[in-house]
């Protein structure tokens, strides 16, 4: 009562709000109470269909219908329109006598079509949202890219939110984890240094790496392998994921040929998407990089970046060595692409994506029926105030990038998840059986043709990824 007779004194106001966008029974039973001085105005509000799957993609409006979040924030002004007006002289009575000066015609809010596929971001969301609770982890994310187009066909978190029930939302519940969150790439990096050494002529697919018994060291630093892999070829460095043998590959490359290529598919720089929140991530300038860092940086280590940027940078290998830009806007035009590296380093990278999705690697539970696929998994561990935590307390992050069919890619699907803790945390065994249910589902949606036509022997444990 407090509050009202406090509303009703400010002497300014020619009407007070007593409560905004009730349901419409409660607006019936006042309706017949009958009271004296109580009015109802209709207002709009929004329905939002898809709900919790889609809720950090469209986001909602405030009371006034005023974008907040998403896609409602990042276009309000197109959806808005804008009012019309007019100037007129009225008389006493208030009835309009004579038009004043040219009247300024209303428009209507543009339409916009997204480039959002409801199935696919369902379907991802749902298994996104139980693969969290079954490995009991933080939180995941899903996003989902068509190579030709460069459209964004799924982009899902969870935990998520209903937009129509906002009350007591969290932080973490509103944060579109996919492009506001940054990480340290781990292995998912591997592919860039090791085409990098491929473009430039200093290595072949089939030439010999020897990584000694999993340990080396750089400056008093020591890098390890999950386990001793002696002698590779750069195709099994890739396929068993050696942190090694990647290292022995970058240490013969200027830090700088690094850098650029690392800039060239987009770390260390702000998405060019019109949505809120995408951020940067952090690659150092080449100038302070020491040799222990040079390695680190060569397996994902030492720079940081959201799993939108790491999905998009995947392109390049999908896209005949061209990264292409990337739109939630729908379009049906093939994106036009910049050239990073050949198509002929491109092609012997997917082919190395597709050993580390198979027999051998370390992604073998990416591999789905119908179609082949190709990608590199990632584990790191997160970092606890200054370092990595001590050996039982740590915490983990494990993803996949990968595409399919990969002869001829059609999609590429990132996964995350966040400190997963039921006991596995490897990425090729939380992150990757979601890339193989999406990527199935999603490309028989799309009506591409299986090229696979045998059922992929799944092998119950996969390679273990070297942090």
């Amino acid at each position: 009562m407090t509050e009202l007779n406090k509303r009703l004194a400010d002497e300014d106001k020619t009407f007070v709000w007593l409560k905004r966008q009730v349901d419409d029974s409660v607006a019936q039973e006042i309706t017949a109470m009958g009271l004296k001085g109580i009015y109802q105005r209709k207002e709009y509000r929004r329905q939002y269909p898809e709900g919790e799957a889609a809720a950090h993609v469209v986001g909602f409006t405030n009371v006034e219908d005023k974008g907040q979040e998403g896609i409602e924030l990042a276009f309000n002004k197109d959806l808005s329109g804008r009012n019309g007006s007019r100037r007129v002289i009225k008389d006493r009575l208030g009835r309009v006598v004579e038009d004043v000066g040219e009247q300024i015609a209303p428009v209507d809010g543009r339409d916009l079509q997204l480039s959002i596929d409801s199935k696919v971001q369902f379907f991802a969301y749902q298994k996104l949202r139980d693969a969290v609770l079954l490995h009991k982890a933080k939180a995941g994310s899903v996003v989902v890219l068509d190579v030709v187009t460069g459209e964004v066909l799924a982009l899902a978190n969870y935990p998520s939110y209903s937009p129509m029930k906002r009350q007591n939302l969290s932080g973490a519940q509103l944060r579109n984890r996919a492009l506001t969150d940054t990480f340290e790439p781990g292995s998912v990096m591997k592919p860039f240094t090791i085409g990098l050494a491929l473009e430039t002529g200093r290595v072949t697919p089939q030439t010999l790496i020897d990584t000694g018994a999993g340990k080396l060291t750089i400056t008093g630093s020591t890098i390890s392998d999950s386990h001793p892999n002696g002698v590779l070829t750069v195709e099994g460095v890739i396929q068993k994921s050696s942190n090694i043998g990647t290292t022995k590959i970058a240490m013969q490359m200027q830090p700088r040929e690094m850098w650029e290529i690392f800039s060239q598919a987009g770390f260390g720089q702000k998405p060019q998407i019109s949505f809120p929140g995408a951020v940067s991530g952090r690659l150092r300038p080449y100038k302070t990089w020491r040799p222990i860092e040079q390695a680190t940086m060569s397996y994902g280590y030492g720079l940081s970046a959201s799993l939108f940027q790491m999905a998009r940078s995947y392109t390049i290998f999908s896209n005949d060595g061209q990264i292409i830009p990337v739109t939630m806007l729908k379009s049906s035009e093939p994106a036009v692409g910049v050239q990073v590296f050949s198509a002929r380093t491109a092609g012997q990278v997917r082919k190395m994506l597709q050993l580390a999705a198979g027999p051998g690697g370390t992604g073998q539970k990416a591999q789905t029926i119908g179609y082949s696929v190709g990608g590199k998994s990632g584990t790191a561990y997160k970092q606890i105030g200054k370092g990595y935590g001590s050996a039982g307390n740590r915490k983990y992050r494990g993803w996949f990038v990968g595409m399919a069919p990969i002869e001829k890619p059609r999609i590429i699907i990132g996964v995350m998840i966040d400190e997963p803790t039921a006991g596995q945390y490897y990425g090729g065994a939380v992150a990757a059986p979601v890339f193989s249910e999406v990527a199935q589902q999603t490309l028989r949606m799309m009506g591409v043709q299986p090229d696979v036509a045998v059922k992929p022997q799944i092998v119950a444990k996969a390679e273990e990824e070297s942090l």
